[in-house]
């Protein structure tokens, strides 16, 4: 019996030689039901022809391979959501002068501007006050304190 991370394992091998350019795998998340979820980004943008041509191309390997015999399964590749939390560095890199919402490990949260990214923390840049009264502050925040950090869409 196969345990729980060897096909997520063997769908990243897979994968890794489809991930052309500056495109980077998230996640993969495989549910019960043979759905597996890969989420990839890349730092230019993700566009839709990118996410089909993988798919289409990891689909291929997973029938030919026979990690599920039978065809009973489904394949999604997608970037992440607007409303999913950054997983990784590379993520926080690419977002940098954007808003982000972060929860702390204390359920405490802050919101700010994201404007610089270190091996070990964010900076956020937020203002603090209102009116005459209002400072622009920075506060560094260690990744260990991050519970999840999501960027805000602004209209």
């Amino acid at each position: 019996m196969m345990n729980a991370t060897e096909p997520v394992e063997q769908i990243r091998q897979w994968l890794e030689p489809l991930l052309t350019g500056d495109i980077f795998l998230v996640s993969i998340k495989i549910k019960p039901t043979n759905n597996i979820k890969v989420y990839l980004d890349a730092d230019s943008g993700l566009a839709i022809d990118q996410c089909s041509r993988i798919n289409r191309a990891l689909y291929k390997i997973l029938e030919e391979e026979g990690l599920y015999p039978d065809g009973n399964f489904s394949l999604e590749v997608s970037s992440p959501g607007v409303d999913e939390p950054l997983k990784m560095l590379r993520q926080y890199k690419k977002n940098i002068g954007r808003e982000l919402m972060v929860q702390m490990l204390d359920d405490s949260q802050r919101t700010g501007r994201l404007i610089e990214v270190l091996d070990e923390s964010a900076v956020l840049e937020f203002t603090e006050g209102k009116g005459k009264k209002a400072e622009l502050k920075k506060e560094e925040i260690a990744f260990t304190q991050i519970k999840k950090a999501i960027v805000q869409i602004k209209f």
